[in-house]
């Protein structure tokens, strides 16, 4: 029997200190980098993109595939990825933990539109607004000090 699976997944990380490090110019070579790692590890990339100090990432996980060590695995690739090709200068690191959020395929044209129209979003709310909108839609208890 073979396995089959739909893990649609919204993968959500910020620069460390929610820095604005990500300048827009050179995101889409990050977004190709990550892109790369996915499809190394088997997983379908729907949509990433972001702003100054996060990221969004639409994929499907193939199930040999371990969604705490795939994050550990794009954040430390990333990272150096960054630092290497001196991408962005202010960029420190990624933050310590992410959110991950789980989708019904139904939910997969939304969720693609949102991702894509993260610059529309963020004119009016800040990336801690977003992600405790998130974390209360998933119903996800929380504590505010750790989204500082």
């Amino acid at each position: 029997m073979s396995t089959y699976t739909q893990l649609l997944y919204q993968i959500v990380f910020s620069t460390k200190y929610r820095k604005p490090a990500l300048d827009k110019e050179n995101r889409p070579a990050l977004f190709q980098y990550i892109w790369g790692l996915l499809d190394n590890k088997k997983c379908h990339l729907y949509r990433i993109n972001g702003i100054e100090d996060h990221i969004h990432i639409v994929t499907h996980i193939h199930p040999t595939v371990a969604l705490a060590f795939l994050v550990k695995d794009i954040k430390i690739a990333s990272s150096g990825y960054i630092k290497e090709n001196g991408l962005f200068p202010d960029f420190e690191d990624w933050q310590i933990g992410y959110g991950a959020f789980t989708y019904s395929i139904e939910a997969k044209k939304n969720l693609i539109e949102y991702v894509k129209n993260q610059e529309e979003h963020h004119r009016v709310k800040t990336y801690r607004e977003e992600l405790m909108e998130l974390l209360r839609e998933h119903k996800i208890k929380f504590d505010e000090k750790y989204l500082e």
